[in-house]
């Protein structure tokens, strides 16, 4: 699984202003793991809800997106910090069958498991013995 580069918009200013931009994403951790029946994908998503989380498969492409909806209590003086969104790309093996991928989201871990398809699965063959 190869990954592709983030959206064009980001950019690379270094104004403090711009790093609260909505163009401006994060990169989450993400650890790969490959099984028997396909490759599991473990994102970190903190500060992002269930219902921020956008997954989706296009033309071999695996995007993961995340808005982070963490706010401060109270009135805020001074701020200094905020999360940003996340976003990562990943172009998918051939290998895979992208018609049963399958994921969850809890506590801000995004489990994505991509099944392989069934003719890259190892197939046991028997043979007789005479």
């Amino acid at each position: 699984m190869t990954e592709t580069t983030i959206p064009a918009k980001a950019t690379q200013k270094s104004d403090l202003a711009t790093t609260r931009e909505e163009s401006r994403y994060l990169v989450p951790p993400v650890d790969i793991h490959e099984t028997d029946e396909g490759l599991v994908v473990v994102a970190d998503l903190p500060g992002v809800e269930k219902d921020a989380v956008n997954v989706r498969v296009e033309n071999g492409i695996l995007t993961l997106e995340g808005k982070s909806s963490w706010k401060a209590v109270g009135t805020p003086i001074l701020e200094e910090f905020g999360l940003m969104s996340y976003f990562r790309q990943f172009e998918l093996p051939t290998e895979v069958d992208q018609e049963k991928i399958g994921g969850e989201f809890k506590n801000g871990v995004l489990t994505i498991r991509l099944p392989k398809a069934e003719k890259a699965k190892a197939k046991r063959i028997e043979v007789k013995v005479h």
